[in-house]
């Protein structure tokens, strides 16, 4: 709700912005029509053969200049108030009070304006007129109007990131208990074997065999814990061999393929020869876990190939390709990808390639990005930067 609010508060500044500049322009054709209109009177006195012509042409001048709007008082030698007109107050000259008000008044008017003497002696004192007070407040009103906006747009920032910030926490979470939930209900059941007569377990499992299988599932415990662990601090980095790296994924990988994504075909094409990374060797492979798992959730239920590739890139970089022949990432969710929460899966929690960008490049200083592929499919290309040692 805050960025349509945002917006018509912009829309609501500049409508009120243009009607009161409107009325601006509006007032000063009229100021021009009066100062028109006076030059009328006065050229009427002066041509005018007649006196009478020129008192009344004389006087409809000063009525005009009243009627201008513009604050006039005139004071006589010793500072006494003789008469006012467009006053912001009201006085009473017969009254000390009146004048002192009208005189103090006065004494800050002179300041920016200096009063002017007239052929008998007398001071007239002047203000602006009502048009330009109304365009000394138009700087004021414009910055108002832009702190204002500007206070919402953080507090609509704020409250992003803070959504973000939860839903990032949210979603770690739920990785975090989904990865803990294979491995602790495997060991619910070793235990639940273990507590059965020996004969009565299916395929006559010994105690060592069972223990052995607990042992791997303490280790994928402590793999998920040491995960967890260094993604929330700053980790060491070291030279590491992605030969060696992929070996292992792949391991991991086509071990699961037959419950994770029956019908998939994985194929790592990795030289021998790459030039050493430096990263984590922990969180790189779970980075690219992430990544090949997203890709068999693309494959799931239809089949299909998966392709990982490994070449020495230009510079300080090795390029490391994930392609998929699946249905690709809809346009509308591809800007968006890697934003903790956005997922194309249905039951899905979008925290995978989230954690993925943030090894990548808050880590390790690489690169990921979704590639635009002309036809089916999905193209993750990462960057990791060569180890310096």
């Amino acid at each position: 709700m805050w960025t349509p609010a945002l917006a018509l508060l912009l829309l609501a500044q500049l409508a009120w912005y243009l009607i009161y500049t409107d009325q601006i322009v509006r007032s000063l054709h009229e100021s021009a029509q009066t100062m028109t209109l006076m030059y009328a009177d006065a050229q009427a006195g002066i041509t005018g053969q007649d006196a009478d012509v020129m008192v009344e042409a004389l006087f409809s001048l000063q009525g005009r200049i009243v009627d201008a709007g513009v604050p006039l008082a005139l004071t006589d030698s010793a500072g006494a108030v003789i008469a006012h007109q467009n006053l912001p107050f009201e006085a009473d000259l017969s009254t000390n009070e009146g004048q002192a008000r009208i005189r103090a008044w006065l004494a800050l008017l002179d300041v920016d304006h200096p009063p002017i003497q007239d052929f008998s002696g007398n001071l007239i004192h002047y203000g602006d007129p009502p048009q330009t007070a109304r365009l000394r407040w138009i700087p004021w009103l414009q910055a108002g109007g832009l702190l204002l906006t500007m206070m919402l747009g953080l507090s609509l920032i704020r409250a992003q990131r803070r959504a973000e910030a939860e839903r990032a926490w949210t979603s770690m979470a739920r990785e975090l208990a989904h990865q803990l939930g294979t491995p602790l209900s495997s060991l619910q059941g070793w235990l639940e074997l273990l507590r059965m007569p020996e004969d009565e377990r299916p395929g006559g499992m010994g105690a060592l065999e069972i223990g052995e299988a607990i042992g791997e599932d303490l280790e994928r415990l402590e793999n998920v814990s040491r995960r967890f662990e260094l993604i929330g601090r700053e980790s060491p980095l070291e030279p590491i061999s992605l030969p060696e790296l992929f070996e292992e994924l792949e391991r991991y990988i086509q071990a699961r393929l037959p419950r994770l994504g029956p019908g998939i075909h994985l194929v790592v094409d990795v030289p021998t020869n790459l030039p050493l990374i430096e990263g984590n060797r922990v969180l790189l492979v779970w980075a690219l876990e992430n990544v090949v798992k997203n890709s068999l959730d693309a494959l799931a239920g239809s089949g299909g190939a998966i392709e990982i590739s490994a070449r020495a890139g230009d510079g300080k970089w090795v390029e490391v390709r994930i392609a998929d022949d699946g249905p690709g990432v809809p346009l509308e969710v591809r800007d968006r990808i890697f934003e903790p929460g956005v997922t194309t899966k249905s039951g899905g929690w979008g925290v995978g390639l989230a954690l993925s960008r943030r090894i990548v490049e808050g880590v390790h200083g690489g690169r990921i990005e979704l590639l635009d592929t002309p036809q089916r499919g999905a193209v993750f290309l990462v960057k990791l930067p060569r180890s310096h040692g």
